[in-house]
């Protein structure tokens, strides 16, 4: 779909915005149903609540057709984490915009007209949402992480498949400069690289793996700094 005429784009934001809104409220009118008794009415508004978020599913997926999966068996694994980015980054966008200056915003406002309890709430939210951001980032953070892990699982495998069709074994050894040395978790093959150090964890770069402080984890799997070993790296032929 073409979104380049503005109008168009504004109206499915707004379609969008409306749907989630109606979403989210008639949940909340199917929650005050079932606590007064109203059991079938409850499930009426649950019933149009879930109406409400197909329809809002399909006014997004015009806005952001880069995120559709018609058949997921069909990507790749690189393809599948583009994906996936494109989400964490568009929740880490409306997460940060939202303690940044959203909630920030009404919350001086409500201050300005003397509602307290509404510049309290506004406030809570913002650090809610800042959390949140925290949060997607860390996720954002792991999958980094993770895409080197998988290379690295997938060479192991294509040395053994080398290996089991005749082929030579690969020489590896572990470096032995601290400043570029790796280092890999024995518990879930997280790979700590000194020249990038762990930056989320206030782990600088350049900063050697003996250096870090004893009480740093695997910021995959939480595992302790001794379950780290020294990762032997291939040989150059």
């Amino acid at each position: 779909m073409d979104l380049s005429n503005f109008t168009t784009l504004q109206n499915l934001e707004s379609a969008f915005a409306g749907e989630s809104m109606a979403n989210r409220k008639y949940l909340f009118f199917a929650n005050v149903a079932r606590k007064l008794g109203f059991t079938d009415l409850a499930k009426l508004f649950k019933e149009t609540a879930d109406q409400e978020t197909e329809h809002a599913f399909a006014h997004f997926e015009l806005l952001h057709p880069e995120l559709v999966v018609a058949d997921a068996t069909a990507l790749t694994e690189e393809q599948k984490k583009e994906i996936i980015s494109r989400c964490l980054s568009l929740a880490i966008e409306g997460e940060t915009y939202e303690y940044t200056t959203m909630y920030p915003d009404f919350a001086a406002a409500a201050q300005k007209d003397r509602d307290n309890p509404a510049a309290e709430e506004f406030l809570k939210q913002a650090q809610e949402s800042s959390e949140h951001a925290n949060t997607f980032r860390a996720a954002a953070h792991r999958f980094g992480l993770l895409k080197f892990i998988e290379n690295y699982h997938a060479d192991r495998y294509s040395e053994a498949l080398e290996v089991l069709n005749g082929g030579q074994a690969v020489t590896r050894v572990a470096g032995e400069d601290p400043a570029t040395r790796k280092w890999i978790c024995r518990q879930c093959s997280m790979i700590y690289d000194p020249v990038v150090g762990d930056p989320d964890s206030g782990i600088a770069p350049g900063t050697p793996f003996e250096d870090i402080p004893e009480d740093w984890s695997c910021p995959i799997c939480g595992a302790t700094k001794k379950t780290f070993k020294p990762l032997e790296e291939k040989v150059a032929a």
